[in-house]
């Protein structure tokens, strides 16, 4: 049997054998695709699936993360077709590639900014220069628990020196050793950069950006990032937490949306029962959900726990937002899960 493939913003579909591959049918066709090792180890050929049933082969996640993955990108090379297909060209921002680096970096600086959320600043000493995309994450083995990486987003902007994370200290786990087993001098190994979820420069509409506790992290690196380069699109952030006590970094927060006319910031309390008027309260979902008809057309970055980055998520696809245009990557906080703690 027959089908065709669509590529969006291409005039004619192209016919296709069914479970042929996508990038199969585009070649033998002559259409102009881009595409390397054609066995699902590079991610060259990624795309995004708008619509129609395929099948996918077999492929290597360094070739297509889980967060792409759920946002509807595939590769063309091992997606069979096996009916109608529409598919869409990703933008060259969806392509960003940073060397990957095995560094080891001096610790700086230990501060608890509240009662459980412990501020670690360091300064890359060998395996060097690191770039990275604000938003993006990277592994870290501390020397006390050296064969358990955990995974924590950087903090800062790309363009500022040494490197912060915001790590919310779990009794019984290797988040939770840090404050009397980590000291000032202390060297930790940082593998980078890794994730998805990054700040893409040249969409349109307002930066939607949304954070849950320590999600607060990438968060900031995403709106500094927006702000420092001087992008004119609105950017509105939404940071949500149980209560007053688990507030941090308000007062830099608070000078941006000063100095940046462009900038919103909202701080949501989920915890009602100190209600004095000063703060909105209720889930951060809600409070976007409240907003959303009045942003107009937004980019969504999400970061925090699983619960609130699936609702979220939820609630803005039902709105209409596209999935290209929603970023998150996985955010495990449980101590000891599989994929290690993200903040």
């Amino acid at each position: 049997m027959s089908w065709t493939i669509t590529v969006a913003g291409d005039p004619q579909p192209v016919p296709a054998d069914e479970g042929e591959t996508i990038l199969e049918a585009l070649l033998r066709h002559g259409v102009g695709f881009a595409y390397s090792c054609q066995s699902g180890n590079c991610g060259t050929c990624r795309c995004e699936h708008v619509s129609g049933e395929i099948f996918e082969l077999e492929y290597s996640e360094h070739a297509l993360p889980p967060g792409e993955r759920a946002r509807g990108i595939i590769l063309a090379c091992r997606s069979q077709v096996w009916s109608d297909v529409e598919i869409r060209r990703l933008s060259p921002e969806e392509f960003v590639m940073h060397p990957s680096r095995v560094m080891q970096c001096r610790v700086q600086e230990l501060e608890f900014v509240t009662h459980d959320v412990l501020r670690l600043r360091m300064q890359i000493e060998e395996g060097g220069p690191y770039t990275f995309s604000a938003g993006q994450f990277a592994k870290l083995q501390f020397p006390f628990a050296a064969d358990i990486p955990r995974d924590y987003s950087m903090a800062n902007c790309p363009d500022e020196e040494g490197l912060e994370f915001h790590i919310r200290c779990i009794a019984g786990g290797v988040s939770g050793q840090i404050p009397s087993l980590l000291s000032i001098g202390d060297r930790v190994r940082v593998c980078g950069p890794f994730g998805t979820s990054y700040l893409r420069e040249q969409r349109d509409g307002a930066i939607l950006a949304v954070a849950g506790g320590t999600g607060l992290a990438p968060i900031r690196s995403i709106v500094a990032a927006a702000l420092n380069k001087r992008l004119a699109r609105p950017i509105h952030l939404y940071f949500g937490v149980r209560a007053e006590r688990d507030v941090y970094g308000e007062a830099e927060l608070r000078e941006w949306e000063r100095r940046h006319p462009n900038l919103k910031v909202h701080i949501v309390l989920s915890d009602q029962t100190a209600l004095n008027g000063s703060r909105r309260y209720g889930l951060v979902t809600d409070a976007v959900r409240s907003d959303l008809p009045g942003l107009g057309v937004v980019q969504a970055y999400l970061a925090g726990p699983p619960a609130m980055v699936d609702a979220a998520t939820e609630m803005l696809a039902a709105a209409g937002v596209p999935a290209r245009d929603i970023h998150a990557d996985a955010f495990y906080s449980a101590p000891d899960s599989a994929g290690g703690a993200k903040a």
